[in-house]
């Protein structure tokens, strides 16, 4: 039997990342063939990926990587606000916002098969999941490349913001992107809601005025007034502004000579349905295997 050193077995672990002790098992697989000790874990840790797809990612962080004229905003999940906070974790996400910036990948699925540090970024995740031995999943990104200015405004690591902007004043753009987490409009202007979005408004302001009994004609116009309110809370240009609640946003910008064009706004997890396992139940069910 090979001698397995504590040296080879921390040369194997720089390659793959792969815990401690699975470096070691691969090694005395492979008789101390550190070529095949890593041919071994990329096996093992790509099984122990597919194990880990079909688990529910609804945490994870959002991040902002700027880079004079590009600007990204990116949000990767994992399944625990645990290993949102792991270094390796972050370090992944800061890494995949910059090949982005570098790159201009046209969806998420290009954005896998793009080169980093000598794998693919699919690649990179795989060997990742099966270090944390979580699921992780790079779930969306909106990239800006703009001769206008980029500002950007981050929550902690859950609401993030990215804001294409024009003004003299830098604290116009900084301001606004916080009032865009803050405020979560969905447009830029009431312009451009989209129509299925003020249809689905209206169907529900109908019915609800409908049952006023008031005459058609009355219904119609409390319809409308209440259509042209919503169309003033989603639009970023008619809420009040968060810094100052007495004017819009839109008199903000004007009366700085100043415009939006537009923004992004990620919140982690947004839409993600997430799993409400007992957990208790589930530790119990993993004993009770593990009996057998």
């Amino acid at each position: 039997m090979a001698d397995i050193t504590a040296g080879m077995v921390k040369e194997l672990r720089e390659k793959t990342d792969a815990p401690m002790m699975e470096c070691k098992k691969a090694l005395t697989e492979a008789a101390g063939d550190l070529v095949k000790a890593e041919e071994l874990l990329r096996v093992k840790l790509g099984n122990k990926a597919s194990k880990a797809a079909s688990r529910v990612t609804a945490e994870g962080i959002v991040s902002v990587t700027i880079d004079g004229p590009v600007g990204v905003l990116l949000e990767i999940n994992c399944e625990t606000d645990f290993v949102a906070k792991n270094d390796d974790f972050l370090r992944f996400a800061r890494q995949v916002g910059e090949v982005v910036v570098r790159s201009d990948p046209a969806s998420v699925e290009a954005l896998l098969g793009m080169p980093l540090e000598g794998k693919t970024v699919d690649e990179t995740r795989a060997a990742l999941v099966g270090k944390l031995g979580e699921n992780l999943a790079i779930r969306r990104f909106v990239r800006y490349e703009t001769s206008a200015k980029l500002a950007s405004y981050l929550h902690g690591t859950r609401i993030g913001v990215l804001v294409e902007y024009d003004a003299a004043d830098e604290q116009v753009g900084k301001d606004i992107a916080m009032h865009v987490a803050a405020s979560k409009p969905i447009t830029v202007s009431k312009d451009d809601v989209p129509a299925d979005k003020i249809e689905a408004e209206r169907k529900v302001f109908t019915a609800q005025a409908a049952e006023s009994g008031k005459p058609a004609d009355i219904v119609a116009k409390m319809v409308e007034g209440r259509v042209s309110k919503y169309l003033a809370e989603v639009a970023l240009m008619g809420q009040p502004f968060v810094k100052d609640p007495d004017t819009t946003v839109e008199k903000m910008l004007k009366a700085k000579g100043a415009k939006v064009t537009r923004f992004a706004l990620y919140v982690v997890g947004e839409g993600i349905e997430k799993r409400t396992d007992d957990f208790a139940a589930e530790v119990a069910a993993q004993v009770a295997a593990a009996q057998k």
